[in-house]
């Protein structure tokens, strides 16, 4: 008797069991958008892109050296555009990842609570202002300031770009390196301490391979928000697509001649409006490639603990 009782207390009512089934089908209703939108892109890409390749070569896409779809005589190499993003992106990895690597081991490493409970909120507003500033203040502060330092720069240029990437994405790197770092068990470092080790040789040899997957993940991070980046680089690096290695010309990336394209001066349909899509699908796979090479890295470093 008292058993069926307890069941009969513990048996879930039926208007329970209705939220919760309403619950999951919300929540499988989410995770199917996300996979529907996701296929949407790629099944429109690689449409508007079969039609560009209709007209041009992949080789010639892929290995041509010169990009002018709006200009006679055509020219449709990629190289240049693939030239200027690298040249942003490696620039901005140059400024941000040693500088937010270092000021994630200061924040949990290093600083007071007083003063960690300060910085922190700092560099999250730091990552919330909208890109269009930053552009602006590449254009206005960072430029003027490499021309005094370098004659021959350009107004344009992908340096000055660079340098406002990596100030923009400074904070993620930062942020998730803290993070990371918090993470790994305090039983570690007294460990170390109690083997004689300093501080510095604490933090380099025990704290930082411990917490290595989650640095390489905020760098892996921060370089696809530098490789999709938009508002910056087309402000400030210009809208000269030339295979170049100097970073104090005028370039332009993958993304800017995204934003050219769109404006709505080219029209739809000719094989101009379909280099659109051409170079959203390279860039597309790019990024993609580059998260796939980081999550075997992630998996081949990862540490776990109980």
């Amino acid at each position: 008797m008292r058993s069926s009782q307890q069941q009969a207390l513990f048996r879930p009512r039926r208007s329970q069991q209705w939220r919760e089934g309403a619950i999951r089908a919300l929540l499988a209703l989410c995770a199917a958008v996300s996979v529907v939108t996701t296929v949407a892109i790629v099944v429109v890409l690689l449409w508007e892109s079969a039609l560009f390749f209709r007209e041009v070569s992949p080789w010639e896409f892929l290995t041509g050296t010169r990009w002018a779809p709006k200009f006679q005589p055509q020219s449709f190499g990629v190289l240049p555009l693939v030239c200027g993003t690298l040249l942003v992106v490696v620039g901005s990895a140059l400024v941000a990842l040693p500088a937010g690597l270092i000021t994630g081991i200061y924040l949990s490493e290093y600083a007071r609570p007083r003063t960690r409970a300060v910085l922190k909120p700092i560099l999250e507003i730091l990552a919330g202002i909208p890109t269009v500033v930053y552009g602006y203040f590449a254009l206005y502060f960072i430029t003027p300031g490499l021309m005094a330092v370098f004659p021959g720069t350009e107004r344009f240029n992908a340096a000055s770009a660079a340098i406002a990437v990596g100030v923009m994405i400074l904070p993620m790197v930062a942020s998730i390196c803290d993070d990371a770092f918090q993470a790994v068990p305090d039983s570690l470092r007294q460990g170390a301490y109690a083997l004689g080790a300093r501080r510095r040789q604490v933090v380099l040899r025990v704290v930082l391979p411990a917490a290595l997957s989650g640095v390489i993940a905020s760098y892996v991070l921060a370089l696809s928000r530098a490789v999709g980046e938009t508002m910056i680089v087309t402000l400030a690096a210009g809208a000269n697509p030339q295979l170049t290695l100097n970073p104090l010309e005028a370039i332009q990336t993958m993304t800017a001649y995204i934003v050219q394209v769109s404006l709505g001066d080219t029209p739809a349909g000719t094989v101009e409006y379909h280099t659109l899509y051409a170079v959203g699908l390279l860039l597309f796979l790019i990024t993609f490639s580059l998260n796939v090479v980081a999550q075997r890295i992630l998996r081949r470093f990862r540490e776990e603990y109980e």
